[in-house]
């Protein structure tokens, strides 16, 4: 038995571990390496395993640094299942399609160039094709079934959270009559957060796999979020400019629309038009919209009173190219929710071209932003951004709203991990070597064996001394 640690291993994106017990081998995620340039051209690389030789592939939630290169994989020669909540279902047939779209139209624009210089043409990581042959390797999976997927090896979904369908994976496994849990946490979701409930407790495991995005900070308070959106809107309106808000078109999107649908009268948001700029976000509410039972006790209720949560006046859907477009020609009382939510694609870019240089247009920052992206630029202070080959100067004023994370901070990381009666060993991913090191070092505190992989190493499952010196090793090859 062994984990090997193959992507967002000290790093945040690209998550991918594989677990091998006895013959079977099968992949929990298989997600895009997102940031700059230099960090998405690995997603070309071979994969670092013999593609036939996966068994089954378990999806912790849609979120594309979890599931963006399933499409690839299945175009690589993989036939065998995908195994994930109905609602993670939903979403990705949104985002995996979405994303070969992005795929095929930058391929296209980098191939019109080459040809210029008399190159030969490029082809995309994947195509809408690939991505429609992915989806039909989905297999539908509700929280709280246990199913044995490979000889040796069972999993139970449990509800992460973080987006809608997200899920925390427990897996048994079984060989020579040595027997292992192994617990991934997959993205955990912000406690107290609107809509979906709070990650579920699990109290036994041998050893888990703990995402760290944010090891090293607490986020603000609901309410003290609530109130510096309100205070942000406010300013705004005082400069009679637009308002930009990258966000991740699957659930930060469907937060800020509940958010805005709960205080429309309370802030006086008549004064505002708001857009909804990205047809994925769009279908991704629509899909919010079906899955009510997955919804919180809150959200139960307002839906129940109110009808669809994530609807209110002057609430635009903006489907089409033109439709975005028509956007720019507003200088003043527009609300743009727009993505992509680190600015590194989609239409937010456009809408920055055309407002971040006025000094009345102002910026919310509502989510994780990956270093080499151009909204990582605008949370550091950056003062220009390069968009399409020109420098945009930045006079926006640029807000970041951590409260609204859709990742546990760290107390709730720890929160979360101090509920296993045993305090088991821990892997930790999914973060910065500067926040995990920080949550390394607590848990080390509180006596808890505790490792940080690195890319590419494996952990020895048989062993009984986890953690300790040997049995984690780094390989030159997993294949």
């Amino acid at each position: 038995m062994q984990l090997h640690f193959l992507g967002a291993a000290q790093e945040v994106t690209g998550s991918c571990h594989l677990l091998r017990v006895g013959d079977a081998a099968v992949l929990i995620d298989c997600g895009l390496i997102q940031g700059s340039a230099k960090d998405e051209a690995r997603n070309a690389q071979p994969f670092p395993f013999d593609v036939r030789s996966i068994n089954a592939v378990i999806l912790t939630h849609a979120h594309l640094d979890h599931s963006g290169r399933l499409p690839l994989l299945v175009k690589s020669g993989y036939k065998g299942p995908i195994y994930a909540h109905p609602a993670t279902v939903d979403l990705c047939r949104i985002m995996l399609r979405d994303a070969a779209y992005l795929n095929e139209k930058e391929t296209e624009w980098t191939n019109r160039k080459r040809l210029r210089k008399k190159l030969p043409p490029l082809e995309p990581l994947y195509t809408r094709s690939d991505a429609t042959k992915a989806m039909r390797r989905f297999v539908a999976v509700d929280y709280g079934v246990m199913q044995e997927i490979v000889p040796g090896l069972r999993m139970r979904l449990r509800d992460a959270g973080h987006i809608l369908g997200s899920c925390i994976v427990e897996t048994w496994l079984a060989q020579a009559g040595v027997e292992r849990k192994l617990v991934f946490s997959g993205d955990l979701g912000h406690t107290g957060a609107p809509i979906l409930r709070d990650p579920e407790i699990i109290q036994d495991a041998d050893l888990v796999v703990l995402e760290s995005t944010y090891g090293n900070r607490q986020h603000r308070s609901w309410a003290d979020t609530e109130t510096e959106l309100e205070q942000a809107l406010n300013s705004a309106a005082q400069h009679r400019g637009n308002i930009l808000i990258p966000a991740f078109a699957v659930g930060r999107t469907q937060e800020l629309l509940y958010t805005l649908a709960r205080h429309y009268a309370e802030w006086n948001l008549q004064r505002w038009t708001v857009f909804l700029d990205s047809p994925m976000a769009i279908e991704a509410t629509e899909v919010y919209s079906r899955h009510a039972e997955l919804y919180d006790s809150e959200a139960v209720q307002v839906r129940r009173r109110q009808g669809n949560p994530f609807e209110f006046p002057k609430l635009h859907f903006s489907r089409t190219p033109l439709q975005s477009m028509a956007i720019n020609r507003i200088e003043s009382g527009a609300i743009i929710i727009a993505g992509s939510g680190m600015c590194d694609g989609g239409r937010i870019k456009h809408h920055l071209k055309h407002n971040v240089w006025r000094e009345n247009c102002h910026v919310i920052i509502t989510g994780y932003q990956a270093r080499g992206t151009p909204g990582r630029a605008l949370v550091d202070g950056a003062h220009a951004l390069r968009l399409w080959g020109e420098t945009i100067r930045i006079a926006a004023t640029v807000h970041t709203l951590g409260g609204l994370s859709a990742h546990a901070d760290q107390a709730g990381l720890l929160a979360w991990y101090r509920a296993f009666r045993n305090a088991p060993p821990v892997a930790l991913v999914h973060g910065e070597p500067a926040a995990m090191n920080v949550l390394h070092t607590l848990l080390e505190q509180s006596n808890v064996k505790v490792w940080s992989p690195s890319p590419n190493s494996v952990m020895n499952l048989h062993d009984l001394r986890l953690l300790l010196p040997g049995s984690i090793t780094s390989p030159a090859s997993l294949t």
